[in-house]
């Protein structure tokens, strides 16, 4: 134990190292490009019309869904004025945080 050696670190902060590590992992469907993203996706597609389990919305099919879906939502009145009445809050206050920072 006493040749122990420490690691130095440039800032003296150990969770800092001179070597930042990347945010997102380099694995998984949702770290590929657009295009290969897309070339899964078509495959998959393919796969399952051949099986004969893919289903294709009709017109009036997609626009009861969105209809339905639209109902269910602003059924409740009082949840749909509090959301109105908040409306672009959160956004205005992330944008003056970033205006704040750019000045420091």
């Amino acid at each position: 134990m006493e040749n122990m050696t420490y690691q130095s670190f440039p800032n003296g902060n150990p969770q800092h190292s001179a070597v930042e590590k990347p945010r997102h992992s380099k694995r998984g469907f949702a770290s590929m490009d657009p295009e290969q993203q897309r070339a899964i996706s078509r495959e998959g597609g393919r796969a399952a019309h051949k099986q004969g389990v893919a289903h294709k919305f009709t017109s009036e099919e997609a626009r009861a869904a969105g209809k339905k879906g639209g109902e269910a939502v602003s059924r409740n009145r009082e949840h749909m004025a509090a959301i109105g009445r908040k409306g672009g809050t959160n956004r205005g206050k992330n944008k003056l945080k970033e205006q704040q920072q750019h000045v420091l």
